[in-house]
């Protein structure tokens, strides 16, 4: 095989000339000969045991050049890549194929190539980051959830209200006939829940044990075909009111939701866990702001088919994550499965795939400039990090990826951590701070 060339376009596409040398194209012809030859009659012979230079008689000498060329075009492809030693991306496809005159094949095989980056400064980045402290009603909040949901249920002998729960029989009425879908008992049902149609809890509000009631109902427009703005009646029978009965914020509470025996250890434990968690926030956002301008900082023409495999893959994870994918399944048929469009997707992945894309070209850059190459103490470093951040174990992450992969991903976390440690943390000015409260103070006001 030979490389003819490499012939540059533009926005890094590529065509890759590549010649199979005729005695290998000969060789893929009797290949393909001898594996069909059985399948094949000729009048005057047995079948499977006509000459090969006999059926290209009777059907033309290019009968077995389609397979031919499918058997030779792999190794075609890969000789060119390794001759020429170009970085592709996304998928590669044949432009032209064809035989020459000297019987030798020609391929053209049309590529994106990796994008050519320039990096601008990527060390000593300013950015600022946030040094909150967790406030006391943070905490009161936190543990004011888990109290809700360590509470029990107790009957009341009283009138229900909103955030009580009420256990009804009920069967609904369109035009004074039951309608399908429309009835159960004993079902439970928290009043302001919101889970019932609208109108339907807030007139249950003000009912006690025995009590029955017609409520009327007028279904939403986009309900149900059959239902959608209709009038109904719903005759509903209160069988019991249940309320919350919340725990004593006390040494006897602190034991139950978690190791530590007296309520004060538990409040500092609650404390020392959202703060954190607001530190590991803060480390992010500041991590993010400085690779973001060390992107902004480069210069790359990022060929789209990058961006839109990573929209691929964002789409397989989601798929995987809810067991639901499959290895044939198209983008579409994966974009149908979340209910997204083209336009969703503009929205909600493609800025995401952008970002991430570029953090890659970067760190990639970054790493081949400044020549780092991990050890097998920094793949196994990064293997720990990767498997905790997971809720793995090390040694999943490195039978499942091969060594190359981990070596590749260890060098980029090697290239981002050259980065950020670089980087110097601001304080953030006063304006900053205020547009930070300002949210919070006009939802306050707005209550």
């Amino acid at each position: 095989m030979i490389l003819k060339n490499v012939e540059k376009k533009e926005s890094n596409a590529a065509a890759m000339t590549v010649t199979v040398e005729p005695g290998e194209f000969e060789k893929a012809l009797q290949s393909v000969y001898l594996k069909n030859k059985k399948d094949i009659y000729i009048p005057g012979f047995r079948k499977g045991k006509a000459p090969r230079q006999v059926i290209e008689g009777m059907y033309g000498k290019e009968v077995f050049y389609e397979e031919a060329f499918d058997t030779l075009a792999p190794d075609a492809f890969t000789f060119g890549l390794e001759e020429s030693e170009l970085k592709i991306v996304g998928r590669p496809s044949i432009g032209d194929f064809g035989v020459e005159d000297d019987n030798s094949v020609r391929f053209v095989f049309n590529l994106t190539t990796y994008p050519e980056v320039t990096l601008g400064d990527y060390k000593g980045l300013h950015a600022v980051k946030k040094s909150e402290k967790v406030g006391e009603e943070a905490v009161d909040a936190e543990i004011e959830a888990v109290r809700k949901r360590n509470a029990r249920m107790v009957d009341v002998e009283r009138a229900a209200e909103t955030g009580d729960t009420v256990d009804i029989d009920f069967t609904g009425y369109l035009e004074g006939e039951p309608f399908e879908g429309g009835s159960a008992e004993g079902h439970s049902l928290e009043l302001g829940s919101g889970s019932f149609v609208p109108g339907f809890e807030e007139q249950l509000v003000g009912m006690s044990a025995g009590e029955e009631k017609d409520i009327n109902i007028t279904f939403p427009e986009d309900y149900a075909e059959n239902l959608a703005g209709k009038d109904v009646v719903f005759h509903v029978v209160c069988n019991e009111v249940s309320a919350p009965e919340y725990p004593e914020l006390d040494d006897e509470f602190a034991k139950d939701v978690s190791e530590f025996d007296t309520f004060a250890e538990y409040r500092e434990s609650v404390k020392s866990g959202l703060q954190e968690g607001m530190d590991k926030s803060s480390d992010a956002a500041f991590r993010d702001a400085v690779i973001r301008k060390a992107c902004e900082n480069m210069t790359v023409d990022i060929p789209p088919v990058m961006v839109e495999d990573k929209v691929d893959d964002f789409l397989r994870n989601f798929a995987s994550q809810y067991g639901m994918y499959d290895p044939d399944m198209t983008r579409e048929q994966l974009m149908r499965l979340f209910g997204m469009n083209e336009e969703s997707l503009n929205i909600s992945m493609r800025p995401a795939a952008q970002a991430q894309v570029e953090t890659e070209i970067l760190l990639e850059a970054v790493a081949e400039a400044e020549g780092l190459d991990p050890d097998q103490a920094a793949i196994d470093a990064y293997c720990e990090k990767s498997a905790e951040d997971m809720g793995a174990k090390p040694e999943d992450l490195k039978n499942y990826f091969d060594e190359d992969f981990l070596k590749n991903e260890a060098r980029r976390q090697m290239a981002m951590d050259l980065i950020i440690d670089s980087a110097v943390a601001d304080e953030p000015s006063e304006e900053e701070e205020r547009a930070e409260e300002a949210p919070a103070s006009e939802e306050g006001s707005a209550e």
